[in-house]
């Protein structure tokens, strides 16, 4: 019987080293709970980007970026970083279907996401009531970070449009010159409350907005709508942030439609890309692009160029790269900071620890500049650019 006991002594004793050694000594506490990395798997990460169809180019600048960081970042507390990248469709419904494939996967850490705000709302909702963490790198519609609507596990690095409408109606009014004014959106969470800010803005600079209208995204002749603008006015300008096939639609139907000759033609990021070029044709000379300052000077940007040309063969897609850089590396930071490590390399990291550890992120160096998160997700250091189109290329005109 003696025998017995000590050779049971000695197994339990070799399990609770075992046990030790594999980390499983580490405990949580965590409100929502912890995700568990074995010391011999990889930190997983996923993206919800528009990676196909027409807008495909947007999300896949991103994308780049996310790729780019975690090449450059290395390991993470001496684990990979593997990213599983997911489709928002640049909609709510390719939205909901990416978050809750991520959402299904309990190894996934974090989520870099989405590309469109209209994508962007469904997807927050279920990434946050799932006790996941979402980081943004391109939704800049206003209703994501209001106090009324923001979802508790949503963050991003792209600006709000109440600072981009703003810049676009200060143009507008102030170095154009124009004071009437009209606005097409279709409907998204993004292009109408882009527009909406434009149009508020302009009112309160003094301008007059003589339409304020709603079309059809996937609409192929938007000719009554914009025949009904020249009607009401005519404006000197119209406002139209939507996306690459409306975009086009518009830009080649305007020339077309009497009244609206010499009219000033204006879009947003949501249009920045050569996709969007190639679209519109000669019709897009001349006109003007609201979006993120992307004139960055550091030796990091100068090293995510090169490596972006050198990896994926062209120079940026669109505008949202460095935000997407910047989103990624804030979440490694985080997982950094609040990940418990065993003797072994298992981590475990606590979900609400982290969604803590990012909101509290402030005066972060990233790329785009100096990023500090309020209690409500807007973490950018907001920097807004006016460009032209000019030879086929996009070409920053303001600020000078």
């Amino acid at each position: 019987m003696k025998r017995l006991l000590l050779v049971v002594v000695l197994a339990i004793l070799a399990i609770s080293v075992v046990a030790c050694s594999s980390g499983s000594s580490l405990e949580c506490n965590d409100e929502i709970g912890c995700v568990t990395i074995g010391p011999n798997d990889p930190i997983k990460l996923a993206s919800a980007l528009v990676i196909t169809g027409p807008d495909a180019q947007l999300g896949l600048d991103s994308q780049y970026g996310v790729e780019l960081a975690i090449d450059f970042r290395g390991e993470v507390l001496g684990h990979t970083v593997e990213l599983q990248a997911e489709d928002d469709g640049c909609n709510a419904e390719g939205g909901q279907t990416a978050a809750q494939k991520i959402v299904s996967d309990p190894q996934i850490v974090a989520v870099i996401g989405t590309s469109c705000s209209g994508a962007g709302v469904p997807a927050s909702e279920i990434i946050s009531t799932a006790g996941y963490v979402m980081v943004s790198p391109s939704n800049t519609a206003p209703v994501l970070t209001d106090p009324a609507t923001h979802q508790a596990g949503y963050l991003r690095t792209a600006h709000n449009d109440k600072v981009q409408g703003r810049a676009m109606a200060e143009f507008a009014y102030n170095e154009l010159g124009v004071r009437k004014a009209a606005a097409i959106h279709d409907g998204d969470p993004y292009t109408e409350g882009l527009a909406s800010v434009f149009r508020d803005a302009f009112i309160e600079l003094g301008g007059e907005i003589v339409a304020f209208e709603a079309v059809d995204k996937n609409a192929d002749d938007v000719t009554p709508v914009l025949t009904t603008i020249a009607a009401a006015g005519p404006p000197e300008l119209i406002y139209y942030p939507v996306f690459t096939v409306l975009g086009a639609n518009i830009t080649k139907q305007a020339k077309t439609v009497a009244g609206l000759d010499g009219v000033y033609l204006a879009a947003a990021d949501g249009v920045q890309s050569p996709d969007f070029l190639a679209a519109a044709g000669d019709a897009a000379e001349g006109m003007y692009l609201s979006g993120p300052d992307l004139s960055f000077s550091s030796e990091t940007y100068d090293r995510l160029l090169a490596s972006y040309m050198e990896k994926y063969g062209s120079e940026p897609l669109s505008v949202f790269h460095a935000h997407a850089f910047d989103a990624t590396n804030m979440i490694l930071n985080a997982i950094e900071k609040v990940a418990q490590q065993g003797d072994d390399g298992t981590l475990l990291i606590g979900r609400k620890a982290l969604r803590d550890a990012l909101f509290a992120t402030a005066d972060y160096q990233g790329i785009t500049g100096t990023l500090t998160c309020n209690e409500f997700g807007d973490c950018a250091d907001p920097k807004i650019s006016i460009s032209i189109v000019e030879n086929g290329a996009f070409v920053k005109i303001w600020p000078k």
